[in-house]
């Protein structure tokens, strides 16, 4: 090979390092066993005042027993929605060497039912999850005063 031409290329090209910097021991991390659990977790990791608010996209990264590794703040929008880019939730689940995951949101208008677009981004979020081996096990919709689980109700 050239040297020259080596030289070149190692000098523009960057080097990407991943890492995880776990703050607890996994023993010590809540295991979710249900949706309830999992909703107290998220409300526990949710800023009270924009739950009525501003409409915003979480992520529960879960190990192979279901022990949370951390949660992602994925997005946060307007009232009315916020947009979710696949490729940072699961870069970020992947960089936390995930097992599976569970994704939320919030209805600031109160609403528990999913929207079409509720449906159609769990659709795809499941489809790249079964794809990369990153299950999505569950899409909590929380609101100020209860939450839908679609594990709960068939919608997975």
């Amino acid at each position: 090979m050239d040297t020259k031409n080596k030289n070149v290329v190692s000098n523009q090209v960057a080097e990407i390092v991943l890492s995880y910097r776990p703050n607890s021991k996994v023993s010590e991390k809540p295991q979710i066993d249900s949706s309830l659990t999992a909703n107290r977790i998220l409300r526990a990791n949710w800023d009270e005042s924009k739950i009525g608010f501003i409409e915003e996209f979480k992520v529960v990264l879960l190990n192979r027993a279901n022990r949370v590794l951390g949660i992602i703040n994925a997005s946060s929008g307007g009232s009315a929605g916020t947009v979710v880019d696949l490729k940072v939730v699961f870069g970020a689940a992947m960089k936390a060497s995930a097992s599976a995951m569970i994704i939320a949101h919030n209805h600031p208008s109160g609403n528990l039912k999913p929207s079409e677009q509720d449906k159609r981004l769990t659709e795809k979020m499941v489809k790249a999850g079964k794809l990369l081996e990153l299950p999505v096990i569950d899409h909590v919709i929380v609101t100020s005063e209860s939450y839908y689980s679609f594990a709960d109700e068939g919608g997975l």
